[in-house]
């Protein structure tokens, strides 16, 4: 089967499983270090599945992560991929002050620079936390140093979504790019197809249909996202966490990586900066 032509765009949320914020409530920062580590295994394992399908993704890292596995990091960028920040604590932007945003991502681009030897230009917020109470995080990227974000969901949602902003790549006013989760539009509602819990929910062949929508519709680059946990049936339980939690995080866990392959073979995947600004001088 020929792959479109249309080449889209690959990323990763690099988080451990107690990173989630659905379950903040009953996990605690402090408390991460005496849980079992198995991201590092996970996020290896999705390097190898890109190796073997001639595929580039950003990593959009946590630097919490990078302080305890340097060595993934390095292999991130060694094989081709995009470094990216998620924060340094996955703190939701809506949840933290100007100056409490500043140092944790400053941190973290730093951290993941450091480690890496590779220059840091895009963000990703914890939970989409970008919305129309924070738009200073915008200005406070520009003057770290990013070239473009993606956090933000142009979908209603209980835990994110900004329905009525831009769906598509821009320039916002302070001078950096927000690249917005994919959706269709039916009427006047966005429907999300980004990836996440929506793509281990659904049967494969509803989110191909999905996704070869998006690419008649709008004829634009397509971005997927997800992260490691989400290949790692394995995973310890979070017996605490409310079913509703617990159904969200666990849902097809055992078939993600199979999934995960069709998707790798049926369209050509390379990271953000490749598919978003290789236009660019």
């Amino acid at each position: 089967m020929k792959k479109p032509a249309i080449t889209n765009a690959m990323t990763v949320d690099v988080e451990d499983y107690f990173h989630v914020s659905a379950f903040n409530k009953v996990i605690k920062p402090q408390n991460w270090d005496e849980l079992e580590l198995r991201v590092e295994m996970s996020t290896n394992r999705l390097l190898d599945l890109f190796a073997e399908h001639s595929a580039k993704s950003t990593f959009f890292t946590l630097g919490w992560v990078a302080e305890r596995c340097p060595n993934l990091i390095k292999r991130i960028v060694d094989e081709g991929h995009e470094i990216a920040s998620h924060g340094y604590n996955h703190q939701r932007a809506t949840e933290m002050s100007p100056q409490a945003f500043k140092k944790d991502v400053s941190d973290s681009k730093r951290k993941l620079e450091d480690i890496s030897g590779a220059p840091v230009i895009g963000y990703r917020a914890p939970s989409f936390s970008f919305n129309d109470s924070n738009q200073w995080v915008y200005e406070t990227l520009i003057e770290l140093g990013f070239k473009y974000s993606s956090s933000t969901y142009p979908i209603e949602h209980d835990h994110y979504g900004v329905p009525h902003w831009p769906r598509f790549k821009h320039l916002r006013d302070e001078g950096i790019y927000e690249l917005p989760i994919p959706t269709l539009k039916k009427g006047e509602q966005t429907k999300g197809i980004g990836g996440g819990g929506y793509f281990r929910l659904f049967p494969y062949w509803l989110s191909k249909k999905r996704i070869d929508r998006f690419h008649q519709e709008e004829a634009k680059p397509y971005s997927f996202y997800f992260h490691p946990w989400e290949i790692d049936p394995e995973q310890p339980l979070i017996k605490e966490a409310s079913m509703k939690s617990k159904f969200r995080h666990y849902v097809n866990l055992s078939r993600m990586e199979a999934k995960l392959v069709k998707l790798l073979k049926d369209y050509e995947w390379q990271t953000m900066s490749k598919v978003y600004f290789s236009d660019e001088s």
